[in-house]
């Protein structure tokens, strides 16, 4: 996964730059948020990797699909992926983009794993903290994972906190070995 980050970092950069140049940031969210979509799609994926199929031929065929939800900046975009061979990349280039969008406007995006529902109440308590933490606002997103036996893993930005039963069975597993 981090290769794929890695290659992705300077067209996600690319793309927020367009976006500040144009005052286009929730435009470009959108865009690449379907872009995105179209791209993680399994029959779009095997279409890509057709090796009958040009890169500006993948190009074409890809802003086909996408026409009435992008821009002409958005279809140029999608041609210099296609000419590197990239627009797989697009899911990951579209997260960094929103990566450098929270960091620009001080906020950070932050999920909550929890073995449970977690309530609204406990939601804004973390959230709250996060923010002291960190400095920054937090939009928390939360999803559940019962294999977490019980308690929360929370990841924000490079940050994360491992505050679940399996964690710790984990951790003493590991100390106990040692």
């Amino acid at each position: 996964m981090s290769e794929l980050t890695t290659a992705a970092r300077p067209y996600a950069r690319a793309a927020f730059d367009i976006a500040n140049t144009h005052s286009e940031q929730q435009q470009w969210t959108s865009m690449l948020a379907f872009m995105a979509a179209v791209a993680y799609d399994p029959t779009m994926s095997a279409l890509l990797d057709s090796p009958g199929l040009s890169q500006s031929q993948s190009a074409e065929m890809f802003i086909s699909i996408c026409e009435e939800k992008i821009d002409q900046r958005a279809k140029n975009f999608i041609k210099l992926l296609a000419e590197n061979d990239r627009i797989k990349l697009l899911p990951e280039i579209a997260a960094l983009y929103e990566h450098y969008r929270a960091e620009a406007e001080g906020s950070i995006e932050a999920e909550v794993i929890s073995a449970s529902e977690t309530s609204e109440a406990q939601l804004a308590k973390i959230a709250a903290a996060l923010k002291i933490r960190l400095g920054k606002e937090v939009r928390l997103t939360s999803k559940i994972d019962p294999s977490l036996i019980g308690g929360a893993i929370i990841r924000a930005g490079d940050m994360v906190i491992d505050g679940s039963v399996s964690g710790r069975l984990t951790k003493l597993s590991t100390t106990l070995t040692h």
